[in-house]
């Protein structure tokens, strides 16, 4: 039997922690707050992120790093983007030898626009064939309710896929593998840019055919930014692209549609940040994925307005004017 530890304690984390106690795999959480891991411990509930979702009885946790790693053959890492590198650091002298590090994010990191595998290759100092990626249309509002959802796990050593393909499928939970890290990384990050420009347009009352122009040419964005880093574009027809990013832009579960809405409605960003309850890596990812765009001179136009609404000020009709004010195109897929 295989041995995990999630690091991250949110609501994506635990529900991944069950996920791979339910599939058999021996798992522990890392959380910082005493408070939570004696939750999940003694009553067996995160009730801060996961209120009323009974968590398996063999699913333990702690906060001591050493402890949740010894002898694991998954180190997952389910903390905000911007937190892992300065954690990472902090946790690099407990991962066993050989064992596998699969990123839980999705989001592109401030300062350096590296995406999750590469800040893990070079903080742990591991080669790519240890690095393991999982994304896809995985709203938790549904799957603790354990509705059919499924996944990607993305590797560039298919054996390792593999193994944590069989260490996290359930018969609820599908789970499919991809060489293409590159990939799948860039359609979970992006898509959260584009769910923020959605949630704009229906918080200003723009109606289905504005949605379906942002979300269609937000996955023309996800593509050409994939092709200039080497990623195969059939991966953004998939659960990774276009799966994840309607779901993020549709859902009234999703984190980054939501805090658009607000911003859509009139909300200051202070206020909406004050209102959100968890990370939407979207509103900070949305800075590092337009460096890492001009970076290999890749056009992002919704991205950059995004970007402008959340952090320089301008308003959500002011982004709106100037994407319909852009000079007509052929509409081609993936231009």
């Amino acid at each position: 039997m295989s041995k995990a530890v999630v690091f991250g304690t949110g609501s994506w984390g635990t529900m991944f922690a069950v996920i791979l106690a339910e599939a058999g795999t021996r798992t522990t959480l890392w959380g910082r707050r005493a408070a939570v891991v004696d939750a999940i411990n003694e009553r067996h509930e995160n009730p801060d992120y996961l209120p009323g979702l009974r968590l398996p009885e063999t699913l333990r946790a702690t906060t001591d790093p050493a402890e949740a790693m010894d002898g694991a053959d998954y180190v997952v890492l389910a903390v905000p983007a911007q937190t892992l590198r300065r954690n990472l650091v902090e946790w690099k002298p407990f991962i066993p030898d050989g064992a596998v590090l699969v990123s839980l994010m999705k989001g592109v990191e401030l300062g350096t626009c590296k995406r999750m595998s590469e800040v893990i290759r070079e903080v742990a100092e591991v080669p790519e064939q240890r690095v393991a990626v999982v994304s896809g249309p995985n709203l938790v509002g549904e799957l603790a309710g354990r509705q059919p959802a499924a996944t990607v796990v993305a590797c560039s050593d298919s054996e390792v896929a593999d193994r944590l393909q069989e260490a996290c499928h359930l018969p609820w939970f599908r789970t499919y593998t991809n060489p293409d890290v590159i990939g799948v990384e860039l359609g979970g990050a992006v898509k959260n840019v584009i769910a923020l420009a959605v949630g704009v347009a229906a918080g200003m009352g723009l109606g289905d055919n504005a949605q379906a122009v942002l979300m269609t040419r937000g996955l023309a964005e996800i593509a050409r930014l994939g092709a200039a880093l080497g990623a195969d574009q059939h991966t953004f027809a998939g659960l990774a692209g276009m799966g994840d990013l309607v779901a993020t832009c549709t859902s009234p579960l999703s984190r980054n549609r939501t805090f658009g809405e607000n911003l859509g409605r009139g909300m200051t960003l202070d206020e909406v940040v004050a209102a959100t309850r968890q990370t939407a890596e979207g509103v900070k990812s949305c800075e590092s994925v337009l460096g890492l765009a001009r970076k290999y001179n890749v056009e992002m136009p919704i991205t950059e307005v995004v970007v402008g609404v959340v952090h320089d000020g301008m308003t959500p009709r002011e982004a709106a004017a100037l994407l319909m004010s852009r000079a007509p195109k052929p509409e081609r897929y993936g231009v």
